[in-house]
């Protein structure tokens, strides 16, 4: 028996916005649930909605219409003081672009984030020393962006996405600026973390998809299976 607990609960949730006279849903209608720890993939080709639900799910956008609950909070009440608190405490975010600070070593910018959250220096520095020594990157903690390969970047934004230790980490499109043999490695290290939390990717890599517990198609804005036809069964993390 699987005794995992759900983390994400969606129900009926849709985005839709409107252009000219037409009213255009790029999430329609969708139930949606995703278990505690385990890696989930949302595959889709682009102006499918996967971006757009993974926005959803990390708070950064609010839905026209359904109910969200994730880790037992129902995100759709909080005001934007608590979005952000909520932001900062429950998810960790990973982008394609890094969105690493130029002027900041590799140890720094993974303690950037817990700075926020009030962790005292000397802890914030050893955990950001320990976790990028846990993604072999323990020779590189006094490099700045500019001085790291593609792949070495993204390991250090995983570490900053983990930092406050979040329930939640969301991933759009982490492998896309890398190649091959780097988007494995960030795939295994994506493996490795949901050992320990809900891990979240949104790719339309089909082959670095299959890595997850669980993959979840999506187009236009609605689940399908793996052949593109429409579901409705409620898909759950492994």
């Amino acid at each position: 028996m699987n005794s995992k607990k759900a983390l994400i609960e969606l129900r009926g949730v849709s985005k839709t916005y409107r252009k000219g006279g037409e009213t255009i849903y790029a999430v329609a209608d969708l139930d949606l649930t995703v278990q505690e720890t385990g890696m989930v993939a949302i595959v889709g080709p682009s102006g499918s909605g996967k971006s757009t639900l993974l926005h959803i799910l990390g708070a950064m956008d609010r839905p026209t219409s359904g109910e969200i609950v994730v880790a037992g909070q129902s995100v759709n009440q909080l005001s934007q003081r608590d979005l952000t608190r909520f932001r900062r405490q429950t998810v960790g975010f990973v982008f394609q672009t890094f969105n690493l600070i130029p002027n900041l070593t590799a140890l720094e910018n993974v303690a950037l984030p817990m700075e926020f959250n009030g962790v005292p220096k000397a802890t914030r520095l050893a955990r950001s020393k320990s976790l990028l020594e846990r993604f072999q990157l323990g020779p590189r903690l006094k490099h700045r962006p500019r001085e790291l390969s593609g792949g070495e970047m993204q390991r250090v934004a995983i570490a900053r996405a983990v930092a406050n230790e979040p329930r939640l980490v969301l991933a759009d499109e982490p492998t896309g600026n890398l190649d091959s043999r780097s988007g494995q490695i960030i795939y295994e290290v994506l493996r490795e973390i949901s050992r320990e939390r809900t891990v979240i990717v949104v790719t339309h890599a089909e082959d670095l998809a299959k890595l997850a517990d669980h993959v979840i198609h999506i187009r236009d804005g609605r689940l399908v299976d793996a052949e593109g036809a429409p579901t409705q069964l409620t898909p759950l993390a492994q």
